[in-house]
């Protein structure tokens, strides 16, 4: 019995289809018991609630319930769950995106950032609650992406006396680009850590030991700057301060555990149209969706051990004492209570804002970042931006920019530049002031952050955020 007539008889495709091709195979060989399994599967798929409890075809049974309960919620929903938008400047595809996923069956709420871009399933910026699932793209490819800041007790003219000095450490003690790796491993207890709990973190955990404290490709940044304290809302006092900035998360492991659970997580919903394939779900109550859970914690524990051996060996380097520590993920999943019940809060590219939570929001190569408190605003499912957010893509950036332009406002704003792509330069972005005028509901800035030497993947670099 070939794949088609299987869907005829009303077996959808996907998980479906391969375990009644399972039961198939291992049917007796006679032409008779062969008829018999056919009727069999016939019978399974009109009326499956039937056989739940058959110890045969139990596991079809169940899996064609299930997917047609899908289906018919789907099919059902004639209006996406609520969602609330900030900033009036966003494109239209990335809202589109937003509206999408908020039509999915397991969503309950959404809110989407002033910053918010086009993503692979939710957008960049987009925040999405959902019900007892988690979805691999609306936590994204480069999973526990984050921001870490640490101040340093060196003087602030070190900037321009010690340049050498900072540009050398940064070159040192961190690799950028895609593959980048140590030859002699950094140490970290994170890789004391379990990592058979998935196939995937199992199979890469060498790859992962090996890109332990790298920076990657794409948006990732290492930096030094300029911090300003206005307020005594840090626990430092207020004025001007050196301090090291960064931006990267779980390299290529994480990708190829958002790979392989998304793609699982598409073959068990093949009932979705094609504009939601990308966001598929697994139920955390599942063996995959629990698995994949924990993988996205690992990667978690790993994208923060990341950023603690750069900023660890950069200081040793600079023979530097840490004054103040502040970090923060994005690109997560979170389990947390909102309107009276928990749900699983996907952040893609949007920063955790409850009230009183420290997070830092960057600009660009050239225009500041922010240190912010979260004002905890229910609306927004306590969420804010995670950066500028950009206004064209890396192709438009390539064919239509040039970096006479950019050297230019680089060296307006004092900006030395040991390496970048064009699609990077500040011209992408949108201004960051108005993304936090357009969020005050959201977080209150507590300091500023500007550049002045800036290090990210060379030109020709694929991108991993």
């Amino acid at each position: 019995m070939k794949k088609r007539e299987l869907i005829n008889i009303g077996i959808p495709s996907g998980e479906p289809i391969r375990l009644a091709i399972e039961l198939l195979r291992h049917a007796p060989a006679g032409k008779s018991e062969k008829r018999a399994m056919r009727e069999a599967l016939k019978n399974v798929a009109s009326r499956p609630r039937d056989y739940l409890n058959d110890p045969i075809f139990e596991p079809l049974a169940r899996v064609l319930v299930d997917t047609a309960a899908a289906q018919a919620t789907y099919e059902h929903r004639t209006r996406p769950a609520a969602y609330r938008q900030w900033g009036r400047d966003l494109d239209a595809m990335s809202v589109r995106q937003m509206e999408n996923a908020c039509r999915l069956p397991v969503a309950i709420r959404g809110a989407l950032m002033p910053d918010a871009h086009v993503g692979y399933g939710l957008p960049i910026g987009g925040v999405l609650a959902a019900e007892a699932a988690v979805i691999p793209y609306a936590v994204g490819v480069d999973i526990a992406c984050r921001m870490k800041m640490t101040v340093l007790d060196l003087p602030v003219d070190h900037l321009k006396r010690r340049r050498d000095q900072l540009t050398d450490a940064i070159n040192v003690e961190t690799r950028f680009g895609v593959g980048a790796a140590f030859k002699q491993q950094r140490r970290h207890d994170v890789m004391d850590l379990d990592w058979s709990i998935s196939s995937v973190t199992r199979a890469c955990k060498d790859k992962a030991w090996a890109q332990l404290g790298t920076s990657g490709s794409g948006n990732h940044f290492v930096e030094f700057g300029m911090l300003s304290i206005d307020r005594e809302d840090l626990d430092l006092p207020p004025g001007s301060y050196l301090a090291l900035l960064s931006h990267s998360g779980s390299r290529g492991t994480g990708a190829a555990v958002c790979s392989h659970y998304s793609k699982l997580a598409r073959r068990q919903h093949r009932e979705l149209p094609k504009e939601l394939s990308q966001l598929a779900w697994l139920d955390l109550g599942t063996e995959a969706g629990a698995e994949y859970w924990a993988a996205m914690e690992l990667m978690g524990h790993y994208a923060a051990a990341n950023h603690a051996c750069i900023h660890r060996h950069i200081a040793r380097h600079l023979g530097a004492r840490v004054l103040l520590d502040l970090e923060n993920h994005h690109n997560f999943a979170w389990k947390e209570d909102h309107d009276g019940r928990q749900v699983i809060v996907h952040r893609k590219g949007a920063t955790p804002a409850a009230d009183g939570v420290l997070g830092i929001i960057p600009g660009t190569m050239a225009n500041p970042a922010y240190v912010v408190r979260g004002l905890g605003n229910p609306e927004s499912l306590d969420s804010a931006a995670h950066g500028a957010g950009r206004v064209m893509s890396r192709k438009q950036a390539k064919s239509t920019l040039d970096w006479k332009e950019a050297r230019m406002l680089l060296a307006e704003r004092g900006v030395t530049l040991l390496s970048a792509g064009l699609d990077e330069v500040p011209m992408v972005y949108k201004n960051i002031d108005e993304v936090m005028e357009a969020q005050q509901d959201l977080v209150h800035p507590v300091a500023r952050f500007d550049p002045k030497l800036v290090k990210m993947a060379p030109a020709g670099e694929w991108p991993e955020d």
